[in-house]
């Protein structure tokens, strides 16, 4: 199936009666057992791409070129199954974010995710996040729309709103993000059912909702969300966190030792197997408190 053809067939899918459950891809592994099981669609998970890839948390250390890698060797693995590929903030300016989705798109990938946080990004699900201003999002969203040589490449734009603002902006955000022309949205870590409920009410688009193990969002079912109108379903700590258990107890068992220590139970407690607090601490020593 060529690229083309990827992005049709999620494009019907989006627009089908049936809500597109996508699990989180990372190494070839992981990208063979979805295709062989045929899901629907797949997400390159950004920070499953960190962690199994350079052993690193989800706070904007790996760089637009090796997404871009990864999201080439994953859409060859996957073959006719469609990736949406997670592409961060789109690695700088409107300028950079052209570069991305020309080169995601030369990946092959039949879609494109893109956030309204501030460079460096930080995972939805943990906290302190620093977003850039809606106008500025606009145009860098834009500059993507644009930036597409194959039109039916979906372009879905995310916001982190709901965190640092709260969920009356994170709907406001979403809604000019659809004005702007973004095919997908997706309001990152709603916290509830309430509000999974009126961002389905309130936002004017397909949607996309993000379920993380452990995460501030509840993990509703598929037959609510579908009734709800929710288009798309990613669960990218799903097949993360079971390979991480299962090297946790396969590798504790090696030295008689229990892995209960050392099992996070929250994507914070997730990175930090990875190293997010050796990286905080460097983060804190070089923080510039100038004007």
């Amino acid at each position: 199936m060529s690229p083309h053809e990827a992005r049709t067939r999620l494009r019907a899918a989006i627009a089908g009666d049936e809500i597109v459950i996508a699990p989180g891809v990372f190494d070839g592994i992981s990208a063979s057992l979805v295709s062989r099981i045929g899901f629907t669609a797949a997400y390159l998970t950004g920070a499953g791409v960190a962690a199994s890839g350079f052993g690193l948390p989800d706070i904007g250390l790996v760089t637009q070129t090796e997404m871009v890698e990864r999201a080439r060797v994953l859409v060859g693995v996957l073959g006719d199954i469609p990736l949406i590929a997670d592409a961060d903030t789109g690695y700088g300016a409107p300028l950079n974010v052209i570069r991305t989705v020309r080169e995601y798109e030369a990946a092959g990938v039949a879609a494109i995710q893109l956030e309204d946080q501030a460079f460096p990004k930080k995972c939805g699900h943990l906290p302190d996040k620093e977003l850039v201003s809606t106008g500025e999002f606009v145009v860098k969203l834009q500059a993507a729309i644009d930036a597409r040589t194959d039109p039916e490449l979906v372009v879905i734009a995310r916001t982190d709103a709901r965190g640092p603002l709260g969920i009356d902006a994170a709907i406001e955000r979403a809604n000019a993000y659809a004005e702007a022309g973004a095919d997908v949205l997706f309001v990152e870590a709603p916290q509830g059912i309430d509000e999974i409920e009126r961002i389905a009410k309130e936002v004017s688009a397909p949607l996309l909702i993000n379920l993380v193990i452990g995460g501030l969002t509840p993990i509703e079912s598929t037959a609510r969300l579908q009734e709800l109108g929710y288009s798309i379903i990613i669960h990218p700590s799903n097949p993360l966190g079971a390979a991480a258990f299962a090297m946790l107890t396969g590798l504790t068992g090696l030295l008689g030792r229990d892995p209960a220590p050392l099992l996070p139970g929250s994507p914070g407690e997730f990175f930090t197997l990875v190293g997010s607090a050796e990286w905080s601490e460097l983060g804190e020593r070089y923080r510039f408190e100038g004007a």
